[in-house]
């Protein structure tokens, strides 16, 4: 078992305390993949010291040059690629076709950021001044932490750190514990790409010691979080006590509209990519199918044949297409679910158990005549469990939808073309398909929900995230 450590001021290291806590494979539970430290509030303290030392250099080095880097990361990241995907799939489950697209993705995030240092500037403003020169200047905001989930281990941390080293900010990096080794795989492409001692700085512990940390701290500028929503409004509370900046992607409660002139067949295949792909564990992630009623029993039907046609298992092994939960918890939390929709009266279709052994895997469970109301049509599982709720048109069907207190992704399926265009105006959400899965995004577009799924302040990606991890300075400058 080897025994991994922090990442502080350029060099390696362990908890001052010498505690630690194992990784274990959530697929075969007897595979440790190693163990990590628990983080003291020192060594948090030292990370962002660290981290502070070393902007001045970093924001000042040449855009362009800090691009460079990115760059190699992006080149590294692509050699590395099938060994980075394999530990994905090992600590977080997802299959390796699921791991192998995420860690792309982490490729060409780098590779988009890293084309910023030749793009980010300021703007030349029209003075109402004669003689005077009216300008902005992009800064970057200082030292940011980034806190991520384990669902995306690799592919959220790219989408925060490189345009937060992009535009020239320094970093305290906290992973999910139970995903530390991709992100810590992650590191080591930019160490192993050049970056200079102290601008990313990697502590693995508890989100207690660590997370609250950093964000109390007053040394941190930003703070960057994806979570849950209890754990984001808690942050947010913290981090405004020094008036620090943070951003916030906080889940969802996704809806699919499926509209009486849909293909079934294609609405099934958009359902089940956006509900059962990656077990559901996924903030943009279907589960809520909202069908009008004349349709809703063909659906349910072909919804049945479609979940018990899926390989359920390792996701390293060949034609699996769906992992286990992330950890005995968050089966635990599928489980109880699956036992409150019963007792609220919806009708079990199909699965609602555990499955296999030796792993932590649920059977990819279809609810139908679900009530808006009922605690499984309003509350996030984050796990395989789709509800279907009838609607008797359009309006029922938009009104349902709205009608819940997330706002993040959100799909229609239909051949309408007016009704589309209806439903991407008037949809409550931040991130609108029609006719794709709700799970999904282009990494040049901004990313980010509405109402409890976000702080409503900061999008991600693209060209948005100049917003969050740059200030504004505006210069008059009179010709004398």
């Amino acid at each position: 078992m080897q025994n991994y450590k922090n990442f502080i001021d350029g060099e390696w290291v362990d908890s001052s305390d010498g505690k630690t806590f194992e990784n274990r494979n959530p697929a075969k539970l007897d595979d440790v993949l190693g163990t990590f430290p628990l983080a003291t509030v020192g060594d948090v303290e030292r990370a962002i010291d660290a981290a502070n030392a070393a902007l001045p250099a970093w924001a000042n080095m040449p855009a362009p040059n800090r691009g460079a880097i990115l760059d190699k990361v992006s080149r590294i990241l692509d050699a590395r690629m099938g060994e980075i995907a394999t530990v994905l799939t090992r600590e977080e489950g997802k299959t390796l076709a699921e791991a192998t697209g995420e860690v792309t993705r982490a490729r060409d995030i780098f590779r988009y950021h890293s084309g910023e240092g030749w793009r980010a500037g300021g703007a030349v403003i029209p003075s109402n001044t004669n003689g005077e020169l009216l300008y902005t200047r992009r800064e970057p905001l200082g030292v940011v932490a980034l806190v991520t989930p384990w669902n995306f281990p690799i592919a959220i941390p790219a989408w925060k750190m490189a345009p937060a080293l992009a535009y020239g900010n320094t970093v305290v990096f906290k992973p999910a514990s139970f995903t530390p080794q991709t992100a810590l795989m992650l590191i080591e492409a930019l160490i192993e790409a050049g970056i200079p001692k102290g601008v990313v700085n990697f502590v693995t512990g508890s989100g207690r010691t660590v997370g609250d940390t950093l964000v109390g701290s007053p040394k941190v500028h930003g703070v960057s979080f994806t979570g849950s929503v209890s754990v984001g409004m808690g942050i947010y509370e913290k981090a405004m006590k020094n008036l620090t900046r943070v951003q916030l992607e906080m889940g969802g409660k996704n809806p699919t509209i499926v509209l009486k002139d849909a293909n079934i067949d294609t609405a099934v295949k958009m359902t089940v990519a956006g509900g059962f792909g990656l077990t559901g564990q996924a903030c943009t992630a279907t589960s809520r199918v909202i069908v009008e009623e004349s349709i809703a029993d063909e659906y349910a039907k072909a919804m049945v044949a479609a979940a018990r046609s899926l390989k359920v298992g390792n996701g390293l092994e060949g034609g699996v297409q769906m992992g286990p939960a992330v950890s005995q918890d968050q089966l635990q939390t599928d489980l109880e679910y699956i036992g409150i929709g019963q007792k609220e009266g919806a009708k079990l279709l199909v699965g609602g158990s555990q499955a296999g052994d030796g792993g932590y895997y649920v059977q990819p469970t279809v609810f139908d005549h679900v009530e808006s109301q009922m605690r499984i049509g309003q509350e996030e599982i984050f796990g395989p469990v789709i509800s279907i709720i009838r609607a008797k048109d359009f309006e029922d069907a938009l009104a349902k939808a709205n009608g819940i207190g997330f706002g993040l992704a959100a799909a229609v399926i239909t051949n309408d073309l007016q009704k589309a265009f209806q439903f991407a105006n008037r949809i409550d959400a931040g991130v609108v398909k029609i006719n794709e899965p709700t799970t999904g995004l282009a990494l040049q577009a901004p990313f980010g929900g509405f109402k409890h799924s976000s702080a409503n302040t900061f999008k991600e990606q693209g060209q948005a995230a100049i917003e969050f991890y740059t200030r504004t300075k505006t210069i008059y400058v009179g010709h004398g």
